[in-house]
């Protein structure tokens, strides 16, 4: 599947607006195999301008992740990204979250697990995928974002 773009609507409620998890999402998930390396899921990610992939194996039960962080990470540690596979660096041990939460719960759940995406599921099935950017996208009033342009920042090494 592609990466896909998304459009944040709300439910108002006594004037507060609760954006559900299913309305900021990427309804659009990228999907690879365990057999992919690190470079191909890097492309494919690069291409589509998204920082992670679901990870799907037909031989072994469940799903898992492989970000951008994932990638990073294997490269600075000196590994081959051609030699090394999606199998070896997914994270399998992931918190799901419902289309139904708000943003407020799935903005927690990454802050308590220390991860920036969520893979969004529903009947049993990966109905999508939020980020935090995806968050703060649906938080940022689209007035705000108009108005501003980023500031350049400098660091040294």
């Amino acid at each position: 599947m592609l990466g896909g773009r998304h459009k944040c609507t709300s439910a108002g409620n006594q004037g507060v607006v609760l954006v559900k998890v299913r309305d900021g999402m990427s309804h659009l998930v990228l999907t690879i195999g365990p057999a992919h390396t690190l470079r191909q899921a890097a492309r494919m990610m690069s291409a589509r301008h998204i920082g992670a992939a679901v990870v799907i194996d037909q031989e072994h039960a469940g799903i898992g992740i492989l970000t951008e962080r994932d990638i990073l990470d294997s490269v600075a540690a000196g590994e081959d990204p051609d030699a090394e596979l999606a199998a070896q660096h997914r994270t399998e041990d992931l918190t799901f979250a419902s289309p139904e939460w708000t943003l407020e719960e799935a903005a927690a759940a990454m802050v308590n697990g220390g991860f920036r995406h969520l893979v969004v599921i529903e009947d049993n099935d990966v109905a999508g995928l939020l980020s935090m950017r995806d968050i703060v996208r649906c938080w940022t009033s689209a007035e705000a974002v108009q108005g501003t342009s980023p500031q350049p920042a400098t660091t040294s090494a």
